[in-house]
């Protein structure tokens, strides 16, 4: 392996993900028995060697993997020939991810580049339990029946599953050179890409790491979105103040976080006791977890970027939109372009994206169709309000 000084182990892909045992069941949950199940990463940035995270976070049981193999993905489930390499741990091809706990795969020895996708092969003799997973990560998987780590493709198995989450991979790291910056996108579902097309990589960081390319930027951005998820409430994931370390903080090369957080602090006790009201933060509750935020993001050493909370009125989420949140909204957003905001920068999301007529929604070009989140052309907008500048080292 590599000596090389002037590299180090820096994040090219990140999957944030949530426990199968939580009280609110918005995404599908499930485990695996006697399975191989191939799932597609694509890296945001490159290097020298890789290495694969696998993830048993939230998992009340070993997690056995009898079997892991890394190839680059053609189409679909298939691989290219030749590229097929074996994933260990520890030397070993068959190992064992301990209840509540990750591990990282032994250095593999091939140059890699942004936006290359590669597909990660899972055999999973043993009954998994409900698995640890990503909720929207709007890549295709895929699940058959018995041992087909080394099969070119998936396609026409008998007994083939296509997955809509993915499971039990929460990153890859590259060997890059050393002090390269690395963003990374801390958030919700604004974030993860809820409301993109599906295999497309249209999501916010995905067009924002277009823009940093063309730019010329050494640096990319990796992506922490989770779908629900809430500045100060677990569930769904746990709270982001709960999460900011391990999923921001100790992120291997990471330089600046940039947060998306509130929306779902306002919207879900809603949406939970649908048709009954129920009480949700503040607007000096959200400042005060936003200021803590970005006095944490400091304190590691890193640059805080914030957006502003996207519009929401017209959501077809039933409970969700109410008037009380949405002049919160407004006036944590007042606070975040005010000179009291404790982050270094803004991207206004909201000003990106809302109806001028009425700010308080999506414009109809960049609603998805739910009115909660944005389409394809909507995170190109989100993208496009970064300031590049804020990004560099």
């Amino acid at each position: 392996m590599t000596t090389d000084s002037t590299a180090s182990w820096t994040a090219a892909f990140r999957s944030a993900v949530l426990s199968s045992h939580e009280d609110i069941e918005i995404f599908e949950r499930r485990s695996f028995a006697a399975q191989t199940v191939r799932q597609i990463i694509r890296l945001d940035g490159g290097g020298s060697a890789l290495r694969i995270r696998l993830t048993n976070r939230y998992g009340k049981h070993p997690l056995h993997i009898g079997g892991a193999r890394l190839a680059r993905r053609t189409e679909g489930s298939g691989i290219e020939p030749g590229s097929d390499t074996p994933v260990r741990v520890g030397g070993a091809d068959d190992f064992t991810v301990p209840a509540g706990e990750e591990v990282l795969s032994d250095p593999i020895e091939r140059n890699v580049r942004a936006g290359d996708e590669l597909a990660l092969t899972l055999w999973l003799p043993d009954a998994t339990g409900p698995s640890t997973h990503s909720a929207v990560p709007l890549r295709t998987g895929y699940a058959v029946p018995g041992n087909a780590l080394t099969a070119p493709t998936l396609a026409a198995t008998d007994g083939l599953e296509e997955l809509v989450t993915r499971h039990f991979i929460s990153g890859a790291d590259v060997l890059a050179p050393t002090g390269t910056p690395v963003a990374v996108a801390f958030g919700d579902s604004w974030f993860e890409g809820t409301g993109t097309t599906p295999d497309t990589d249209r999501r916010f960081p995905d067009l924002l790491n277009e823009r940093l390319r063309a730019a010329g930027h050494r640096g990319w951005v990796v992506n922490q979105g989770l779908s629900a998820n809430r500045l100060l409430t677990d569930e769904v994931g746990e709270h982001a103040l709960g999460r900011l370390r391990r999923d921001a903080l100790d992120v291997p090369g990471a330089t600046h976080v940039l947060i998306h957080f509130g929306l779902n602090d306002l919207g879900i006790p809603g949406q939970e006791a649908y048709p009954e009201p129920a009480p949700g933060p503040t607007a000096a509750d959200l400042i005060a977890g936003l200021t803590t935020l970005a006095d944490r993001i400091h304190d590691a050493g890193l640059s805080a970027v914030a957006t502003t909370v996207g519009p929401y009125k017209d959501t077809d989420v039933e409970g969700y939109a109410t008037p009380a949140g949405l002049a919160v909204a407004r006036e944590v957003n007042a606070w975040l372009r005010g000179p009291d905001s404790p982050f270094d920068s803004l991207a206004d999301f909201a000003a990106a994206v809302a109806d001028p007529a009425d700010p308080d929604r999506i414009r109809d070009a960049h609603d998805s169709g739910d009115g909660l989140h944005v389409n394809d052309a909507g995170a190109q907008a989100l993208a496009d309000s970064v300031d590049l500048a804020a990004l560099k080292a």
